[in-house]
């Protein structure tokens, strides 16, 4: 078995999970991808030298089995997970939200996280050695008006986080939450546009304040996520575990001007 440590990234071949795994990849780690999508797959094994995406439902216990086994064929070990597969869900007020919607978010979002998990932690218990970080939101540290799945699931994150790192930090296994705010990218661009068109306004003007929420007025940008979980994953963060990091530039508020009260 190598000496290179081992990542395994959800949602990794796109987006926010893209830019996680190159950064890992650049810090000297084998980094491989699960993802759902078999375009982003492709386009993600072209484009690297080492062809390490793999298609995987991580709503699916079988799934995410199958691909983790595969990853131990190949690689020997699994150092460092990041549960970062999710998806949006539905912008709308509670009663205007379908269970279908609802369920589809929590398995997405929450179940994955929990498959990848419960799979991979004897793999860490038996190396002595593990780093493990869920993508929450700040959503998870506040709520957020009309995204009610999409907060269950962010919230729950950082419950597990907390469980999880009391009850593997026995076996040197790290557990941490990272909170970003809204990410700069397309995903936040379609969460704008619902919102912007449930609201009757431009979405610009929702864009603006969502900006407006934070004590530095920005968006986060998918180089501060990546860096944070490198941070994480390195040697720098070995006494961090149970945390629920904000990467949200102080969220202040969630009110805002266009709420119709």
């Amino acid at each position: 078995m190598s000496d290179q440590q081992v990542a395994v990234v959800t949602g990794g071949a796109s987006g926010i999970g893209a830019g996680i795994a190159s950064a890992l990849s650049a810090d000297g780690l084998d980094v491989f991808v699960l993802d759902n999508n078999p375009l982003h797959v492709e386009a993600y094994n072209t484009s690297h030298a080492l062809a390490r995406a793999r298609l995987c439902d991580v709503t699916s216990p079988q799934s995410v089995s199958d691909e983790i086994a595969g990853i131990i064929q190949v690689a020997g070990r699994i150092d460092v997970l990041v549960n970062n597969a999710g998806v949006s869900g539905p912008t709308a007020p509670v009663e205007d939200v379908s269970p279908k919607d609802w369920q589809q978010t929590l398995d997405v979002s929450l179940s994955g996280a929990f498959h990848l998990t419960r799979v991979i932690v004897p793999i860490m218990k038996a190396q002595r050695t593990g780093v493990i970080i869920n993508i929450s939101s700040n959503a998870g540290l506040t709520g957020c008006p009309n995204r009610s799945p999409y907060v269950a699931a962010k919230w729950a994150l950082i419950g597990l986080t907390k469980t999880w790192a009391m009850e593997l930090g026995p076996h040197n296994i790290r557990v941490n939450a990272l909170c970003p705010a809204s990410v700069d990218g397309p995903r936040i661009e379609g969460v704008i546009e619902r919102d912007a068109t449930s609201r009757g306004v431009s979405a610009e003007q929702i864009r603006q304040v969502y900006e407006q929420q934070s004590s530095l007025q920005c968006f986060t940008q998918v180089e501060d996520v990546a860096a944070m979980v490198c941070f994480l994953a390195s040697r720098h963060g070995a006494r961090i575990s149970g945390q629920a990091i904000g990467l949200d530039g102080h969220t202040e508020t969630l009110a805002n001007w266009l709420d119709s009260r």
